[in-house]
């Protein structure tokens, strides 16, 4: 049916199936005239013309009621072989058009019993001509092989729609699963970047508090210094935070830079081991190897990981420094942050399993960019932060992850 059908079929759905009734009943007729021509005898064709008539009416009804038009089309279809008719497709058109709905509409049990029971019937009204006794190829075998044929196409047309809607409704379960599984994706890297954002700002803020308040009576001066420094540090937190929250308002990707400050990597390195100096954490850096330029998104991940661990020292170490690696190879870019005891020190306060989300989200960072994370004690005492990033968006055969829950 070529396209300009087929908008006109949807577009007129009566007149479509008032023109295939017709259809149908003309077929049926041509049949009886077959017959007429070619049996033997003298038999009028009125009596086909209004068997024809009433199982096409009948068919208006066959998609409510299929069972009740079958059977009223096959009993047209029973007494039209009973008078003698050549029983062909074309005669019981009706019959086949209301078996084919049948097998459609209802269960596969009830349809396959009707067309056996429909190809029996019109087998029994020509078994006792004695004129198809020679030809009972064509009078008694095909009806019942046209009935079961009819049954066979709407059979398999149902499970061919049933495959279709199956894998529509599989299509749409995949389709809501993604939207749902990026929805949690983007819910944790927002919790991720708020977290690291608040917890490092405030974690300096309270250790710069502690500061000033220990040197307000001893030395006001640099007291006061450090309470200068402290309102730096609750604006960066501020600021951070609001261009965060700022480009989750958005309603759209477009011009998503627009008054945002650009995501901070390690050339801002310098700044955090300042603002530690202020809170009393002194930090060194070490690069080993040929610094090389990264990528926007690995080089916030690797800030971001020195920056929670060395938010980490602040708040749960007993000594007051700490020690970041920046080591490059062509391949890969090893980050570490460790901190020693101090003799005679007390045990530092390390997160455990289960405690804070600081471990959990740099090993979240790592291993979504495709490296490996290891936290853990070290023997003198203190803790080490280790990962590995993959600069060419992937890993060497021999690296495996590391990450542990410490």
């Amino acid at each position: 049916m070529s396209t300009t059908w087929q908008r006109r079929a949807t577009s007129s759905p009566r007149t479509t199936e008032a023109a295939k009734i017709v259809l149908v009943f003309v077929t049926a007729v041509g049949g009886g005239l077959l017959s007429h021509w070619t049996m033997p005898g003298s038999r009028s064709l009125w009596p086909v013309v209004v068997l024809s008539a009433v199982g096409a009416a009948a068919l208006i009804r066959r998609r409510r009621h299929p069972l009740p038009v079958l059977a009223l089309t096959t009993l047209c279809a029973v007494t039209e072989g009973t008078m003698g008719y050549l029983m062909t497709p074309l005669l019981f058109s009706p019959l086949l058009t209301a078996q084919y709905t049948t097998n459609l509409r209802v269960n596969r049990v009830t349809a396959w019993s009707t067309a056996v029971a429909a190809a029996a019937a019109t087998i029994v009204s020509v078994v006792g001509h004695s004129e198809l006794h020679s030809g009972w190829i064509i009078g008694v075998v095909n009806p019942a092989a046209w009935i079961l044929l009819s049954a066979a196409l709407g059979s398999y047309v149902r499970v061919r729609r049933d495959y279709a809607a199956a894998r529509t409704e599989h299509a749409a379960r995949e389709r809501e699963e993604e939207a749902r599984h990026r929805v949690v994706q983007e819910r944790m890297r927002i919790a991720r970047e708020l977290h690291d954002v608040v917890a490092h700002h405030l974690a300096l803020a309270n250790a710069q508090a502690g500061t000033a308040a220990h040197l307000a009576r001893t030395d006001p001066e640099q007291a006061y210094a450090i309470l200068d420094k402290l309102s730096g540090t609750t604006a960066a937190a501020l600021r951070e935070l609001k261009s965060t929250v700022g480009l989750l308002r958005q309603d759209s990707d477009a011009d998503t830079d627009d008054g945002l400050a650009p995501a901070p990597g390690l050339e801002q390195l310098p700044h955090l081991v300042a603002a530690c100096a202020t809170a009393g954490l002194e930090v060194s850096v070490a690069v080993e190897g040929e610094p090389q330029p990264l990528p926007p998104g690995l080089d916030l991940t690797a800030y971001r990981i020195v920056q929670e661990a060395l938010t980490n020292v602040t708040k749960h170490a007993v000594t007051r420094t700490a020690r970041v690696r920046l080591g490059y190879t062509p391949r890969l870019l090893t980050v570490t942050v460790a901190n020693g005891t101090a003799p005679a020190a007390r045990p530092a306060d390390r997160p455990g399993p289960g405690h804070g989300f600081g471990l959990l989200g740099m090993r979240e960072r790592a291993l979504a960019a495709g490296g490996t994370f290891h936290a853990g004690p070290l023997p003198d005492g203190g803790f080490d932060v280790t990962c590995t990033l993959p600069l060419d968006g992937s890993l060497p055969p021999d690296t495996h992850d590391e990450s542990t829950a410490s």
